[in-house]
């Protein structure tokens, strides 16, 4: 049993879903793990990781719509408001979806669906850097 460790940075332009599957892949593809279980985990409080379908671009887009409306940027409603409209939002939005995931490796490459794509989920307005580790596990 072998493990490997690497890392990706994504810059964002604001809030969103951006795809980081092409990233991951090529990434998992350069190893010497041909089974196993690959780990991402972000290193963030305010954006996270989701697994969600990347062939029609109106199914991240309504996924953003429907987490701004279920959380709104209110400063009324939230006590954390120093860092702007939008900080205590996105720590609940982050807290609502995932900071890690694992997708198992078959034959060397991810075993995700034919309509599955690997998204960061930034929560933030401005544009940020986010970090995300990549963690192989196997053989």
């Amino acid at each position: 049993m072998r493990q490997l460790m690497s890392g990706i940075s994504v810059e964002t332009s604001g809030k969103g879903l951006y795809e980081i599957s092409g990233d991951v892949k090529a990434w998992v593809k350069d190893q010497p793990i041909t089974t196993g279980l690959l780990t991402m985990y972000i290193q963030h409080t305010s954006a996270s990781l989701t697994i969600q379908e990347n062939a029609d671009k109106e199914v991240v887009l309504d996924l953003n719509d429907f987490f701004t409306k279920l959380v709104p940027e209110d400063n009324s409603l939230y006590r954390h408001t120093y860092e702007g409209p939008d900080d205590m939002p996105a720590h609940i939005r982050a807290a609502l979806t995932q900071t890690q995931m694992s997708v198992p490796v078959i034959d060397g490459e991810l075993a995700l669906g034919t309509w599955q794509g690997i998204f960061l989920f930034e929560h933030r307005i401005e544009p940020k850097k986010r970090d995300v580790i990549l963690h192989l596990l196997g053989e």
